[in-house]
């Protein structure tokens, strides 16, 4: 397993509002679609106003297969629709857990 980890740095003061559209119009889409949410985080101290969650996939064919039908989504477009005037950056790293991490490495 791998994790997808995404930052979202938004506009100032917009944290809020944030999560309450992705609560109310976004999060069921996405865990239905992605399926493994390790985790949905906001910061308070260090860099501000950054939403920051994380995603486990099998394999990258299993990430690809899977964004993909979320972005097909018509459910997933119309929330992207309303979130995106919120949003300033948007970072993706792909995390790779160590043979001794909690959530198991099973890289070569």
């Amino acid at each position: 397993m791998f994790i997808d980890e995404r930052i979202y740095t938004l506009k100032n003061g917009n944290v809020k509002p944030f999560l309450a559209l992705y609560e109310a119009e976004g999060k069921d889409v996405q865990i239905r679609i992605l399926g493994n949410m390790i985790g949905y985080f906001y910061t308070d101290i260090g860099p501000l106003n950054q939403v920051v969650h994380m995603w486990g996939y099998d394999s990258m064919d299993d990430r690809y297969r899977r964004r993909a039908e979320l972005q097909d989504s018509p459910e997933w477009q119309a929330y992207a629709k309303q979130m995106r005037p919120l949003v300033r950056h948007i970072e993706n790293k792909i995390l790779i857990p160590a043979d001794f991490s909690p959530i198991g490495g099973t890289h070569t």
